[in-house]
């Protein structure tokens, strides 16, 4: 073990926050450390001195679950970042500090495989795959969880005793209520997670190359800009009818466009053009075809907008760019507050209306302001909605809401700012995203705990219905069951029954 970092050395600033800055907390200690063995010895001591312990893998929770100022313990993950082959179980170990670029690197060059897991190179295993995980790969080969053969998990008794289990998704395993719940359960809630192993369902033999899916070749990648002084507000309204028509069109899991994922960066004038990027899996037999006709699809109609050439990188480079090359996503001064929807169907009219409205005031100047959006479906639409305790198994598009700025004194004015914006987009179900047949909740690893306050959210669904839907009850019987003390817990942490 690394020891304790207190306020007396000089790690300690560095270690009391996440990305997220308008997050710090004030500790008595943080505890760097590299084992199941630490892991637990570090739990039992903050059980037995009835100490707050929150823990952090790769710092990237946008709430303040991790570092606020109740918290009196850390427990510092990051040192935990391997990835091997364990014979024994056949499957990919990762341990939870590790990050998913290292993730993506080391086991396509040692076996040639991959899960499909997030875009960002810089998040860690640990929270990310415990609240499902998707990714550019997730259409084609299903959520990260989709492949979770199982979990070592560090927790806490009703009597306060620390023990560490392991939990698998085979069926007669007495403990594999702890697996389904980091199916998508969200991390925080039930214990620390020390290690995952991946192994898909269907793999055979104890072969590494194949156990798990194999990673494209190489992408082909594709950006087309649209200037917003090229960009009338019909034109704006066809290329979001398009992008959402297509991808409701094609969320099954037997889409011939499971190859394609593509991605609708909507920007505030003030930040740049709009951005549709989209890449094909480049060993795909027909990669040039699709991509021509997803982008005769998306562009039809729209006046502005025209495709450069494609261009062709090799796997997983778009990810390592993804990180290096974005100033603002790599700027740790900056504070930031994200918002996240999950889209069954197309986007109704009056929801465009209000991106257009919102994204071209004049009264707010921020190249941040953005609404990503992101295809989803196809094999993640493959599960069944109560075979991981990820339940959005129909879905089309996935949306994510970001504002960034470095004064804490403008807080107030971009937190409400992507409030109102978010409130103006679900208007007609109370201000956020309700599962109907539109709309599907949101994503817990975006969490946000402004749908837990009635201010926000004005629905008739609470919270946990937008993250969970009709899995929180089986998830709160997994929690009285391996957390009845409520030892591990967060702003938006799943309740005891």
């Amino acid at each position: 073990m690394s020891g304790a970092v207190t306020a007396a050395d000089a790690r300690y600033p560095d270690v009391v926050r996440g990305l997220n800055p308008r997050y710090v907390a004030n500790p008595e200690a943080v505890y760097l450390v590299d084992s199941a063995a630490e892991v637990a010895e570090v739990v039992q001591q903050a059980v037995d001195g009835r100490k707050r312990l929150t823990v952090r893998s790769g710092g990237h929770c946008l709430e303040d679950f991790v570092f606020n100022p109740d918290v009196q313990v850390v427990l510092d993950l990051s040192e935990m970042n391997q990835v091997y082959f364990d014979a024994e179980r056949g499957a990919v170990a990762v341990e939870p500090g590790a990050t998913l670029i290292e993730i993506y690197e080391l086991m396509a060059t040692a076996w040639g495989v991959t899960i499909p897991a997030g875009s960002f190179s810089s998040v860690g295993a640990g929270g990310h795959v415990a609240g499902g995980g998707y990714g550019f790969l997730s259409r084609a080969h299903g959520m990260a969880v989709d492949h979770l053969h199982a979990v070592e998990v560090v927790v806490v008794d009703a009597r306060g005793m620390v023990a560490t289990v392991v939990a698998t998704r085979e069926e007669d395993d007495p403990n594999r209520d702890l697996w389904w719940a980091h199916t998508g359960g969200g991390g925080g809630n039930f214990g620390v997670v020390t290690r995952y192993w991946f192994r898909s369902p269907d793999a055979v033999g104890n072969e590494p190359r194949a156990i798990l899916p194999r990673p494209p070749g190489d992408l082909l990648i594709s950006n087309v800009s649209f200037p917003w002084s090229e960009l009338t507000r019909q034109g704006f309204t066809r290329l979001l009818k398009n992008f959402g028509a297509f991808h409701e069109r094609h969320k099954a899991p037997d889409s011939p466009y499971l190859a394609v994922t593509g991605g609708l960066d909507l920007t505030h004038p003030s930040g740049g053009p709009i951005v549709l990027r989209t890449q094909v899996d480049g060993d795909h037999p027909d990669a040039e075809r699709l991509l021509q006709d997803y982008l005769a699809e998306i562009l039809e109609g729209v006046e502005s907008g025209s495709p450069p050439r494609p261009r062709r990188t090799p796997w997983p480079e778009p990810v390592r760019r993804h990180a290096t090359t974005n100033e603002t996503q790599n700027d740790p001064t900056l504070r930031g507050d994200f918002k996240s929807a999950l889209m069954r169907a197309n986007l109704p009219d009056h929801q465009i209306d209000a991106f257009y409205r919102y994204l071209t005031r004049t009264d707010i100047d921020n190249p941040t302001i953005a609404v990503s959006f992101a295809g989803f479906g196809g094999r993640i639409n493959a599960v069944g909605q109560n075979a991981t305790a990820f339940p959005h198994r129909d879905c089309s598009m996935a949306l994510l809401w970001t504002v960034l700025w470095d004064d804490p004194a403008d807080d107030a004015t971009y937190i409400n700012w992507n409030r109102e914006f978010y409130a103006a987009v679900y208007a007609e179900t109370g201000g956020v995203p309700v599962p109907n047949a539109v709309t599907d909740g949101c994503y817990v690893n975006d969490a946000d705990s402004d749908v837990a306050d009635a201010r926000f959210n004005k629905s008739s669904a609470p919270w946990h219905e937008l993250y969970y839907k009709d899995n929180y009850p089986r998830l709160r019987q997994v929690k009285a069951k391996w957390d009845p003390r409520n030892f591990f817990r967060h702003g938006l942490s799943v309740q005891l029954p």
